[in-house]
């Protein structure tokens, strides 16, 4: 139930929707209420004016945090394909067929990291495993040579390797560090609060005023809320350099 909240078009809805319902509930109160008494008008709008420009500090904030995380992914998918294309070319190095042998690891490996970006949330725990179960392979490629010859050329493949599944580690941790929750629970207090008072201010009969400010902000909170979402959305990070690295990995 909580992945479908985490879809940056289920956030959009809700916090239209909620905002609505907060605009509306103001201007119940507006007119079961009695006028503002003269001197109340300006201490009133002095209010709402605070509270909207605190709302607009919180939304950049958090969108300033949210464009921060979805750079960091991408310049690691970039990271990951540069550690790999590196490691092939270091497994000349290796004695033997431990050479082609780790090179066609490799390959297997690029498809999965590609198919990580790709694929779908319900994979996701196989696609775990599996590249848990590659990752020992890859390790187990190049320790034994290693092991045999503790030379520095040896060492350089063996770096190499580690900056493979280092990579996806840091990959990892980047995809797992979203906005908090306090900071959306903070957004939609403000949210509503504003649309309360809007509701609350207003002075036209017409309602059609009432749906602007929730329309506004719920399509800040949708983009905030693409940016930050890993796993789907508009806005995604692409495996392009996976991919090129991925081509020039396989066999001429």
């Amino acid at each position: 139930m909580l992945a479908h909240f985490d879809n940056p078009f289920v956030i959009f809805l809700l916090a239209f929707v909620l905002q609505v319902i907060a605009a509306f509930a103001g201007d119940f109160f507006r007119k079961r209420s009695q006028r503002f008494k003269e001197g109340e008008r300006h201490d009133f709008d002095t209010i709402r004016v605070a509270t909207l420009t605190l709302l607009a500090l919180i939304i950049g904030f958090t969108f300033s945090m949210s464009v921060t995380r979805y750079d960091l992914r991408k310049t690691l998918e970039e990271a990951e394909a540069n550690a790999i294309g590196t490691e092939y070319l270091r497994t000349d190095l290796l004695p033997g067929d431990l050479g082609g042998h780790a090179r066609e690891l490799l390959r297997k490996y690029t498809d999965l990291r590609i198919a990580f970006y790709e694929g779908a949330d319900a994979a996701t725990g196989d696609l775990d495993r599996r590249t848990a179960n590659l990752q020992n392979e890859l390790w187990t490629s190049v320790a034994p040579a290693a092991t045999t010859q503790p030379t520095p050329v040896m060492a350089l493949v063996v770096s190499g390797m580690n900056d493979v599944i280092n990579s996806q580690g840091y990959t990892q941790a980047a995809w797992w560090n979203r906005i908090p929750l306090g900071a959306w629970a903070m957004m939609a207090v403000m949210a509503m609060s504003c649309n309360l008072l809007i509701g609350y201010g207003e002075r036209r009969k017409g309602e059609l005023i009432l749906f602007v400010l929730p329309a506004v902000v719920a399509a800040a909170l949708f983009l905030i809320a693409d940016l930050d979402n890993p796993h789907g959305g508009v806005i995604r990070v692409h495996p392009q350099n996976l991919r090129a690295t991925a081509q020039s990995l396989q066999p001429g």
